[in-house]
This record gives structure tokens, sequence and C-alpha cells, in this order.
């Protein structure tokens, strides 16, 4: 009978309910911060573009694919470049680097992610995001993407 009376009592005398505000969905929440460190070097070379490929049920090479465009081969070079290198100050090192010379799609391989970054025209023609079409597209935080959905970093 007790047990009956404090259900009783609860729903005649409802206790006001502590409800948290909603977090901002962050990189860091939706997906591994070494991604996010290659999101946001990225982005600091106006990368266009950014997708994130979740390959986990698909492959078992690598479980993350990040895709971004620059709009040629020196920015493609230096968008690599910057990834490396924020990467490696977080003590990631790729454990290969592809395409550099060329900078048409440069790739860096860090194991469980790699980093894909092409040229506007290698990107259209190679088409990963089509050939991977049965991963999983992560959507990315509103810091990655701006409403023109055309760079990383919006200008200030």
């Amino acid at each position: 009978m007790k047990e009956n009376s404090t259900v009783k009592e609860q729903s005649l005398n409802p206790q006001p309910s502590v409800r948290s505000k909603p977090q901002p969905e962050t990189c860091e929440t939706v997906l591994d911060e070494r991604i996010c460190f290659a999101l946001d070097a990225a982005g600091e070379k106006k990368a266009i573009d950014p997708v994130v490929l979740d390959l986990r049920e698909i492959g078992s090479f690598t479980d993350y694919f990040v895709i971004v465009s620059g709009q040629n081969e020196r920015q493609v070079q230096a968008i690599s470049d910057e990834v490396y290198e924020q990467l490696k100050k977080a003590g990631e090192t790729a454990a290969r680097v592809e395409g550099y010379k060329t900078a048409e799609w440069i790739l860096l391989d860090y194991g469980d992610f790699v980093v894909h970054v092409f040229e506007q025209k290698a990107r259209q023609f190679y088409d990963l995001e089509r050939l991977w079409r049965e991963s999983k597209r992560v959507a990315l935080p509103a810091e990655f993407t701006n409403d023109s959905g055309r760079s990383l970093r919006t200008e200030s």
C-alpha cells in the first residue's frame, strides 16, 4: 500500500522537473577530436564543401573519409599542409601522404580516418561521395558550414 500512496502523492504533488538546456552540437560531440582538428585546419585555409563519410559499417580499412576541396593546386597544397601540421602538433602523424606534387587529389592517411583534399574538378570527376554512397554522411556542426555551403570558415 505504501508504494501506491507514494505514486499517488507524486501524481497529486508533482515536483517541477529540472530540464537542462540542450547543448549546442559541437564537432567533438559528433566526431573524434582528430577529425575535428583536420576540419578546423582545412577551414583555416578556406577549404570548400566539407564532407565526412562514416565507413565503419561498409569498410574495414578505415572508419571515416574527410573530404574537402580547394579552388586551385596551391590552395589544395596549403590545405593539406595545414591539416598535416595541425594534426602533427596534436600528436598524430600521417602514415602516408599521396599526390602532393600534382595537387589534384592529396590523400593523408591517418589509419582510422583518411583526409582527401581535392581540386574542385578532380573532386567532381572522382566523386567519392557517389562511389561511397552506401556510407553514412555525418551531419557537421554549424561551425564547419555556413549558409552558402561553400566554405568551412566565414569571413569576419
